[in-house]
């Protein structure tokens, strides 16, 4: 199964809003973003079962910026899709939604917007919201 993972406030926190995994000091100065407790071991555990794990963010952070994050916690994920590609890959198929997951063959997208959760009744696509 292809799962996807948003970024902001699912496995980056915008805040304290759920405990993080630690950084060392170069990190922060490198400007490695702290991730949610748990998801390097979550990602692994599913990879192991043979799912093929992805970013789905609507962030301008650039994909180099994202798989440097996720290396420094052992994340190595399959695709990653930011909002440049989201919005010319949703424009160029006429798609009035924020995220489309089957558009990128993702099955399952987990967010922790409600309104992705709205838009997965809409377009009827799968979602997981956090």
């Amino acid at each position: 199964m292809n799962i996807s993972f948003d970024l902001d406030s699912t496995l980056i926190p915008n805040g304290n809003e759920f405990d993080a995994e630690k950084r060392n000091a170069i990190a922060k100065f490198f400007g490695i973003e702290e991730i949610r407790k748990g998801s390097s071991e979550l990602i692994s555990d599913l990879q192991k079962e043979g799912h093929k794990i992805h970013i789905y963010t609507t962030s301008f952070r650039s994909k180099r910026k994202i798989r440097w994050t996720l290396k420094y916690y052992g994340i190595k994920v399959d695709r990653i899709v930011n909002q440049t590609e989201n919005r010319r890959i949703l424009k160029s198929r006429s798609i009035n939604s924020s995220k489309y997951p089957p558009a990128f063959d993702f099955d399952i997208h987990v967010d922790d917007l409600k309104g992705v959760g709205i838009e997965s009744e809409r377009f009827n696509f799968k979602t997981l919201i956090v």
